[in-house]
């Protein structure tokens, strides 16, 4: 697919953003701009470079022994072409993770291209970091208010799986 996106960077073998080893896709844009973001470069639309749909595949492929995390900046801020990149990945028969700002709640309510994206993804770590609610010791995410959701529990995303 010709279509290109705004990646920040693509890290192999990651053993934080998820269970075992992960690809880990850095998508540029976020409208949420939490304070104390471990990664505020990638806020900016216009940061990191353009790649396709195919390059972005091809490129998570080639470590046949990762899963993969969809990060960002915020993943869902470019849904609408996110979500062919983990519907081929889940194809592939990929593990998929998605970190977000967005609560689970928000990104059922804006529908379309969101809900598509949540539905090629098996975990989405859901919530804006919350710098007062930091907390090291939390598994694969930041702050207590953001919650860890297995996404095959949820009825309104077994339609469109």
């Amino acid at each position: 697919m010709s279509e290109s996106l705004r990646v920040l960077n693509i890290i192999h073998d990651s053993v934080v953003d998820g269970p075992g080893l992960r690809t880990v896709l850095f998508f540029s844009g976020c409208p949420h701009f939490c304070k104390g973001c471990h990664n505020p470069e990638s806020w900016n639309i216009r940061n990191g470079s353009e790649m396709t749909i195919d390059a972005i595949v091809d490129e998570v492929l080639s470590n046949p022994l990762t899963d993969v995390t969809l990060s960002g900046g915020d993943p869902f801020f470019q849904a609408s072409g996110v979500k062919y990149v983990a519907k081929r990945l889940k194809e592939a028969g990929k593990n998929i993770w998605a970190y977000s700002g967005y609560t689970l709640e928000q990104l059922l309510e804006l529908g379309g291209d969101y809900t598509e994206l949540l539905s090629y993804c098996d975990v989405l770590v859901d919530g804006p970091f919350i710098l007062a609610e930091r907390d090291l010791s939390l598994d694969f995410r930041g702050s207590h208010n953001q919650r860890i959701i297995q996404l095959k529990d949820i009825p309104e995303l077994q339609v469109q799986a």
